[in-house]
Parts: C-alpha cells; structure tokens; sequence
C-alpha cells in the first residue's frame, strides 16, 4: 500500500530520523546485536535514510533496498548518490521480494509490514531470504494505533486483520523463526529481533 500525501510527509522529516537514528535503531541494536561485514536487505526504504542509520549503528557494509513506491526509490538515489557505500535499490513488494533463498545475513523493516495488507507472506518472504542464522529486525506500528480513530483521520493503513505484539510472534513462530526479543510500548509500537534457524 503507497503512504498518503500526510504520511509521506511525516516519515520524510527530520525529527522521524532522529527517531529512528537514536531511538528505534539503538533499541534494535541492544535487542539483536550488530551485523558487522552483514548483507542487509530493508524492506520499503523510503528516500533512503535506513541504509545510513544500518551502516552506521549495526556495521553492516553491503545493501539490497526495495520500495514499492518509485518516487521513494528516486528521492533515496539522489540521497545516496553521494555515498561510497555498495548499495543496490530496486522497485519490488514485500510480498514478492526478487531475490534467492539464503542471501541476507539481516532484514530491516522500519515500520513497513503493517502497511502491507498480506503481511503474513511479507513475514514469509523475510524468512525465505535470510540465510540461515540471519536475523529480522523489525520495529511495528501495532493494531491499537491503526485503530484509533485520529490515526484513522490522518493516515491510511489496511484495516483488516491488523496485528499487535502476539499475533506477530505467532505469524514469526509459524514461518519457522525464533523470537530473540521484543519490546513494546502500551501494545501501540513494538520492536523485534527473531532469527532463522541455523
């Protein structure tokens, strides 16, 4: 699902980078670990901020990065244009990522899969494309938020079979993952770390 004009705008600003630079990044990385050396893939990359937050708090040096939106995809090679980082971007879903089994040693998803409508084959997805070993870090807008009705008012979001805490961990637990940690605010925003098996 493309975010609306209002969401576009409040996830392309300077205070949700600082969020995700010093709040949820660090949070993740106290949860999973660093992925020194790592191949990463982030999921939806929007205009590209997450590969520098991931290169620079968990010390991953290779990126795959996909969004579904090509305005986004243009917005993150101006702004990684500069870079000497090895990146690649492409336009792609979550829901069909076009990549072989066992290529990633990590999957960022910073707040992405609850836009997706089937989120559950998104999950399916990041687990097909981890090596094995390979963790998924994830920070999530939860269903009480999606539901609340000033949230409704401003942004859209599918609004069937949205998920909190438990019913990702289980959706985790049924692709074969193994849930290294989650953290969560009030069931409204919450953070995990779950691992293919080796």
């Amino acid at each position: 699902m493309l975010l609306n004009r209002i969401e576009l705008a409040l996830t392309n600003n300077p205070l949700r980078v600082w969020l995700q630079r010093r709040f949820e990044a660090e949070r993740l990385k106290r949860m999973g670990g660093e992925v020194v050396n790592g191949h990463i893939l982030e999921l939806g990359c929007g205009r590209g901020m997450g590969i520098e937050i991931i290169h620079k708090t968990f010390g991953a040096s290779s990126f795959d990065a996909f969004d579904l939106d090509p305005r986004m995809l243009r917005l993150a090679r101006q702004q990684l244009a500069s870079t000497s980082l090895n990146i690649r971007l492409f336009q792609a879903s979550a829901t069909a990522i076009p990549i072989t089994d066992d290529t990633y040693d990590a999957v960022f998803d910073f707040a992405v899969i609850h836009h997706i409508i089937d989120w559950r084959k998104a999950v399916k997805e990041v687990f097909r494309v981890l090596k094995p070993g390979g963790r998924f870090f994830a920070d999530e807008v939860l269903a009480k938020t999606i539901y609340n009705p000033l949230v409704r008012r401003v942004v859209e979001h599918p609004m069937q079979d949205r998920f909190g805490v438990h019913e990702f961990c289980e959706a985790l637990k049924h692709e074969g993952f193994e849930i290294l940690a989650t953290k969560d605010i009030k069931n409204h925003f919450a953070w995990f770390v779950a691992q293919k098996p080796q």
